[in-house]
C-alpha cells in the first residue's frame, strides 16, 4: 500500500469511530441487537412515530372501535403533533387486511395536479423564476390532498367506529395543547425557519412567535381543532365540496396557486391491487404505481437467488448485493413509474422472475456503474407510517406524508394545516412517462408494506424516509426471513442507503453514470467497510437519513409489535 491510500484509509476509519462514537455505541459490534424487547399483546397493538399518537389509537381499540377506526385516529393525531411528517394537506395510503372478508385491500388516496394548469402554464410560470424543475415551496408544488378522502373511504367500507369518536381525541388536544416530543420538535424547528416567511398562515398557525415549539413545550392548534371538528361534524364533503375548498379555492385565487373548487370536486381515492411477489415462501405485498412500492419487490426477486443468510448480516457480499440490486431497480424506478392513468406501466414484466434473471446478469463482483432502466431530490422526506391490529385479526399497513417536512409551507389563514408539495415530484421533460399533465397524480415515495404466508397475514410494516424507504423494506423482509431477527432487532439492526441513483423527476435519457454513494450506519464492521471499497463502492458515513421504522407480526393469535428507535417512536398494546 502505498502513502497516500495508507493516508486516506486511516481517514476513512477515524471517520467510522467518531461516527459510531456520535451515534448508537451499542451498534459498534455489528451484531444482532434490540434496543428493547417486542411488544406482545393478544388484543391489539398500535405502533406509531409518536407515543401520544400511539395512546388514542390504542384507547380507540379499548373502546370498542377496530384496526380501521385506530389507525385513523392515530392519524389525525400524528396531523396534530407530527407536522413535520403529516397532515390533511398531504396525500395517503394503505394496505388493510380485512378478517370479515379474508382480503387484502390497497387504497390509493394521493391526489392529482390542477385541472386549470396545463404543462405550458406550469412551464411559463417556471420561466418566470428562472427554473427548468418544479420548485419545492409556495403553491406551485401544491396539488390535491388526498388524506381526508382517503380517511372517509377507509372508514366507510371498512371502519366501526362514528368518525366523531375517532377525531374527539385530537380534537381535545389541539385545544387543550400537548407537550412536543423531541425529534419532532427538532425538525419543527427547521420547518419554522424555511417557512416563516411563507405567504399565508404559516407564522401565525404552525409556530409560537415564528419558532418552532421546544421539546416538552406545550403546542395548541386551535385552527386544526376546528377543522377536524367540521370533519367530524359534516364528512369528507365538507373538505372537498364545502367551506374548506371554498376557502382554499379563494386564496389559491388570490396568491397566484392554480388550484381550485373543481379540483376537489372531482377527487376520488381508488382501491388498487396490492401487488406481491414470493420471497422464500412469504408473499410481499406492496401498492402498485404512482407509488414506488414495487422497487422493493423487484429487489427482492432478485435477491432471492442469492443464499444471503449464508452470507451473513451486513456481511460484505450480502451488502454489495443488496446495493446492486438497488442501483438496478431504481432506474426502472426513474423511467417507468408513474400514474397508471396515463403511463403504460409494464408491471407483470418488471415483476417476473424472467426479468429479475435477466437483471441479474448485471451484477458483477465489482460496483456496478453506467446503469441504465431495463427495456421495456427524492432521496429525502418526512412521512409519517403506522400500523393497527385489533382482536378481530383486523390489520392496518399506512403511510402519509406531506413529503418535505412540512410540505410547501402553504397554510389557508383559519384551516391550521400545511399543504404537501408532491407535484415538485413530476418531471418536466414531455418525453417521461412522471412529465407533468393536468389532473395526473405526481410519482410518490410513500408506501406501506404486507406480508403473508400461507394465505394468512404474518406481517404489516414500513420504513418511511423517501427515497430510503423500498430499501428499508428490502432490509426489513431479509433481517426477518433471512436472518432470523425478531420485529424489534429487524428495525434496530444497523441500515444501509444507497444515493445517486436517477431520479423520476430527471430526464427521459438520464441514467445512473457512476456507481453513486453508499451511506452506512454505524455497526458495520470495518473489514466489510474496506471490503467494499476494494469492490468500488463509495462508502460514506451518515448517522440520519435512514427512515422510521414500524411493524406488527401475527403469530398464533397474538401480536409482535416494534417502532423505531431512532426517532420518537412508541409500539403498545393490550
Amino acid at each position: 500500500m502505498n502513502r497516500t491510500s495508507f493516508i486516506s484509509g486511516f481517514f476513512v476509519f477515524l471517520l467510522f469511530i467518531t461516527f459510531n462514537a456520535q451515534a448508537q455505541p451499542d451498534r459498534v459490534t455489528g451484531k444482532t441487537f434490540a434496543t428493547r424487547s417486542e411488544v406482545i399483546a393478544q388484543n391489539g397493538l398500535v405502533a406509531t412515530s409518536q407515543p401520544l399518537a400511539t395512546q388514542i389509537g390504542l384507547q380507540v381499540l379499548k373502546n370498542g372501535g377496530n384496526a380501521i377506526d385506530a389507525a385513523i385516529a392515530a392519524n389525525a393525531a400524528l396531523g396534530l403533533m407530527e407536522p413535520t411528517g403529516s397532515g390533511i394537506g398531504g396525500d395517503l395510503f394503505a394496505i388493510v387486511w380485512s378478517a370479515e372478508d379474508q382480503k387484502l385491500y390497497g387504497l390509493n388516496a394521493s391526489g392529482r395536479s390542477p385541472l386549470g394548469m396545463s404543462y405550458d402554464d406550469l412551464k411559463k410560470e417556471l420561466e418566470k423564476r428562472d427554473r427548468e424543475s418544479i420548485p419545492a415551496y409556495g403553491v406551485l408544488p401544491i396539488s390535491v390532498p388526498g388524506a381526508v378522502d382517503g380517511w372517509f373511504t377507509l372508514h366507510e367500507r371498512l371502519g366501526s367506529m362514528p368518525m366523531e369518536d375517532i377525531l374527539a381525541p385530537s380534537i381535545k388536544y389541539a385545544e387543550e395543547g400537548f407537550p412536543v416530543s423531541e425529534l419532532i420538535a427538532y425538525y419543527w424547528q427547521i420547518g419554522a425557519r424555511i417557512h416563516s416567511d411563507r405567504t399565508g398562515a404559516f407564522k401565525e398557525e404552525m409556530t409560537i412567535d415564528g419558532r418552532g415549539p421546544k421539546k416538552g413545550e406545550i403546542m395548541k392548534r386551535p385552527e386544526l381543532a376546528n377543522t377536524y371538528k367540521l370533519l367530524a361534524e359534516q364528512g369528507r364533503d365538507v373538505f372537498y365540496e364545502g367551506e374548506i375548498a371554498d376557502k382554499i379555492d379563494a386564496f389559491m385565487r388570490e396568491n397566484g396557486g392554480f388550484l381550485r373548487k373543481k379540483d376537489f370536486e372531482e377527487h376520488t381515492s381508488e382501491w388498487v391491487e396490492p401487488q406481491s411477489v414470493n420471497y422464500r415462501g412469504y408473499d410481499v405485498y406492496e401498492l402498485p404505481p404512482n407509488g414506488q412500492g414495487i422497487a422493493a419487490l423487484q429487489m427482492l426477486q432478485i435477491l432471492e437467488a442469492y443464499d444471503l443468510a449464508s452470507m451473513g448480516y451486513n456481511s460484505e457480499k450480502a451488502l454489495h448485493l443488496m446495493t446492486e440490486a438497488k442501483k438496478l431497480v431504481f432506474e426502472d424506478r426513474a423511467k417507468l413509474y408513474a400514474d397508471m392513468d396515463f403511463a403504460n406501466v409494464p408491471l407483470e414484466k418488471l415483476l417476473s422472475e424472467e426479468y429479475a434473471d435477466e437483471r441479474r446478469q448485471l451484477i458483477g463482483d465489482r460496483a456496478g456503474n453506467d446503469i441504465k432502466a431495463g427495456t421495456g431530490i427524492l432521496e429525502d422526506g418526512d412521512t409519517i407510517y403506522l400500523t393497527t391490529a385489533d382482536k378481530e385479526g383486523n390489520m392496518v399497513s399506512l403511510i402519509q406524508s406531506n413529503y418535505r417536512g412540512m410540505g410547501s409551507g402553504i397554510v389557508v389563514p383559519g384551516l391550521g394545516f400545511v399543504f404537501q408539495d408532491r407535484g415538485e415530484l413530476f418531471s418536466m421533460d414531455p418525453n417521461h412517462a412522471n412529465v407533468y399533465e393536468p389532473g395526473k397524480r405526481p410519482f410518490h415515495t410513500i408506501i406501506p408494506a404486507f406480508v403473508m404466508k400461507d394465505g394468512k397475514p404474518f406481517m404489516s410494516f414500513g420504513v418511511m424516509g423517501g427515497a430510503m424507504q423500498p430499501q428499508g423494506h428490502v432490509q426489513i423482509i431479509t433481517n426477518v426471513i433471512d436472518f432470523g431477527m425478531n420485529m424489534q432487532e429487524a428495525g434496530d439492526a444497523a441500515r444501509w442507503r444507497h444515493t445517486g441513483s436517477t431520479q423520476p423527476t430527471d430526464g427521459a435519457d438520464d441514467y445512473l453514470r457512476g456507481d453513486g454513494t453508499l451511506n452506512l450506519e454505524s455497526g458495520v464492521p470495518y473489514s466489510v467497510i474496506r471490503g467494499l471499497m476494494s469492490r468500488g463502492h463509495d462508502v460514506q458515513y451518515d448517522v440520519g437519513g435512514y427512515g422510521g421504522y414500524q411493524g406488527i407480526k401475527l403469530k398464533d393469535g397474538v401480536y409482535y409489535g416494534a417502532s423505531e428507535s431512532r426517532k420518537d417512536g412508541h409500539a403498545a398494546g393490550y
